[in-house]
Formats: C-alpha cells, structure tokens, sequence
C-alpha cells in the first residue's frame, strides 16, 4: 500500500500493531514523552509529506492525556505536509456526553463535551474520523468532516455462533431502552427473538430499578450493548433474567470500561461469559477476571482503512467482513 503511513498513539499500542500486520505495514517512528511540568511532547520520526497519514489512538487510560497526544500527532503530521490526516478513534472519548440531559435548574448549563472534542479534532487538523459503536450515532453530526462509525456487528454474531452452543435457542436482551435498534438488528440476523429491559435511574451510574419486557424462561440471554462501565447495570440485569427462568446469561459489549468495581461485580455475577471487543485494552483486567474474554476486531479496522486509502465504499463492509 503506497503512499500509506500508520502511526499509534500510546493508549492500545497492541491494538495498533494487530492493524499494522492485518495491513502488511510497519507502525511509523513516533516518539512520546512529557515533560516535568506533565506537557505532552510528540516527535515524528519519518517524513510524512505526501502521505496518507492514520494515527491508531483509543479513549481509554489516561483518557485526557491520550486525548492530547492525539491531538498533538494530528496537528504535527498536518503541518509537515502530510496529505491527509484520518484519526482512527477505536473507543470514541466523551461519547456519553453528547446531550443536554439534566434536568432541574441546572440542566442549561450542562456541557456537550463529545461536541466539544469534535472540534479540538477538527480544529487539530483531522480531515477524516474512523471509530467504532460510537454512543450516540448524532455524535457524527457533530462534525464538518467524513464519519466513518464502524459496527462490532459481525464479529458478535460470528462470536455467537462459534461459542454458544445453543444460539438457535437464544434470546437477545438490551439492558436499556437505548440499545434496542442494536439488539433488533442481531437477532433479525440470528433469527431469534429479542427482549428489552426497562431502567430507571437514580443517578448516574446506580440503577434504581429494571422491568423486563419479553419472555426469557428455559432460554440462553444474551445481553447486548455498547459499552459497559462500573458494570451496575448488567450486573443487575443478569440477576433479574436468572430470576425470570433463563438457562444461562452471557454478556457481549463493543466497550469494556470496566472502572471501579466492576471487576468484582463480574466476578460475584452469573454470567457464563462478559465478551468484549479490544477496542480498549483488556490483559490486564482477564487477569483478574476469567469470565472476560475479547474478539479481535483489528480485521475490521484494517479493512476500514484500507478501503479508505483505496477510495473504496466502507458503508458496505461491515455487514460482509470476513473475520
């Protein structure tokens, strides 16, 4: 691939690496380090005039920081006259902020910081943004630039069907009301049924209760969704398909968080199975929590930017890729 250049950030630099292989490309020379005052320095190491620049960097870790060094890649590899800089954002920072949805007085005052970090990107240099299972689908509206927004799809049905025995006789569940255009889509595509779980919330991150919308006895549940983070909800929502005659539960999420105590609660729940993809570093974490397993969805990112280089459709792809 001509004219190419891949460089990876310092959040997932195995995630980078894996997309580097798929593509049959070295990693380019990028050196990142800070300074004492904690300033984040960024050093291209190879001239990128010309080129087709993408930098690998995901929004977990130290998210602010790696916030940052992307920035500072995209901004250095746009002034050394690089042709076109695409920022591949696996897990798409701030995503969850991407609306107004206070309420009482303070609620004009609350920040649409995803909106905010599409115009630090933006303003940066970016001129084209791949990510993945964003949030909130608008979020690409927040933009004046290419969008793409990959979906985790197939690979979980792939997952599905090479790992749960009893998939024909499964039902896919979304813990919220939010994710049931996701869960739909699978189950049209599995032929199976779906079922909703309804929550109400005290506050953010502790859930006050859940009510079940579908029939879940003698079946294997699947839960789907986009991301999961101190795992409150989905916690709860396997005790309450376990309670309602469910055989076995797994959970399968594109975004495994995991902060807090969420280890632990995947540990005390009873989940056969937390799946998630490597859009966000997990060796650590499986270390500490043998149900967490991953899907490689480095496949899916390499095809991206190579149809991107080549000027070819990437809308089509993700309903065809090949795992």
């Amino acid at each position: 691939m001509p004219n190419i250049v891949l460089f990876s950030g310092s959040s997932h630099h195995d995630l980078s690496q894996r997309v580097a292989d798929r593509l049959g490309l070295e990693l380019g020379k990028v050196v990142t380090k800070k300074f004492s005052n904690q300033e984040t320095s960024v050093e291209i190491g190879e001239s990128v005039r010309g080129e087709d620049v993408y930098i690998i960097q995901s929004g977990c870790g130290e998210i602010n920081d790696n916030l940052m060094e992307l920035l500072i890649m995209i901004n250095a590899c746009k002034i050394a006259s690089s042709s076109r800089v695409t920022a591949v954002i696996p897990c798409f920072p701030y995503a969850r902020q991407d609306k107004k949805d206070k309420v009482g007085k303070n609620c004009s005052r609350a920040p649409i910081s995803a909106k905010l970090v599409a115009n630090m990107l933006s303003v940066a240099g970016a001129d084209h943004i791949i990510t993945m299972d964003l949030h909130a689908s608008q979020i690409q509206g927040f933009f004046d630039i290419p969008v793409d927004n990959l979906y985790a799809e197939p690979a979980v049905l792939q997952w599905i069907k090479e790992n749960i025995l009893e998939w024909r006789n499964c039902i896919i569940v979304s813990p919220d009301a939010g994710g049931a255009k996701r869960v739909t889509s699978i189950a049209d595509r599995l032929n199976v049924e779906f079922a909703l779980i309804h929550k109400e919330r005290k506050k953010a991150n502790e859930v006050d209760r859940m009510v079940l919308v579908g029939d879940v006895k003698d079946r294997v549940a699947i839960l789907v969704d986009d991301m999961a983070d101190t795992c409150g909800t989905i916690c709860h929502a396997a005790d309450k398909l376990i309670s309602a005659g469910a055989t076995k539960v797994y959970a399968i999420l594109t975004h495994g968080i995991f902060s807090g105590p969420a280890i632990s609660r995947i540990n005390n729940a009873s989940f056969e199975a937390v799946v998630v993809t490597n859009t966000i570093p997990q060796e650590e974490k499986m270390k500490h929590c043998p149900k967490i397993q991953f899907i490689d969805i480095s496949m899916i990112l390499a095809e991206a930017i190579r149809r991107t280089h080549n000027g070819e459709s990437v809308s089509y792809l993700f309903s065809h890729v090949p795992l």
